[in-house]
């Protein structure tokens, strides 16, 4: 069966920084994702990493402060997220796309965490 298990959301203050983790089981995936979704809004992009890590890629509005990386011997995504803004308060979602996929399609997703930024 496969999971996608987010951690590390929580209630700060704007300016600090977060790490969040997505732990996945039950297979291994070619890109993975990070993806927000803030009350009232439609849920959207906000970083991606290829297998190898040697690609990433960023929303504009995160690019910059955010950085998304990879574990693949632990199975697990990360997005460090720096210089919080109130604007960042969303549910943070991960994303995993199987391989063999020529066009991008995340196939899984998580439940998501709550990231709350406060002024």
């Amino acid at each position: 069966q496969v999971q996608l298990v987010e951690s590390g959301g929580g209630l700060v203050q704007a300016g600090v920084s977060l790490r969040l983790s997505c732990a996945a089981s039950g297979r291994t995936f070619s890109r993975m994702g990070w993806f927000r979704q803030a009350p009232g809004k439609e849920r959207e992009f906000v970083a991606a990493i290829t297998w190898s890590a040697a690609n990433t890629y960023y929303s504009d509005s995160v690019k910059g402060r955010f950085t998304i990386s990879r574990d693949n011997a632990k199975n697990t995504v990360y997005l460090q997220m720096n210089s919080l803004k109130p604007e960042d308060t969303a549910v943070y979602y991960c994303a995993a796309q199987k391989f063999g996929r020529s066009d991008i399609h995340y196939d899984y997703w998580g439940q998501g965490t709550q990231v709350t930024v406060f002024s």
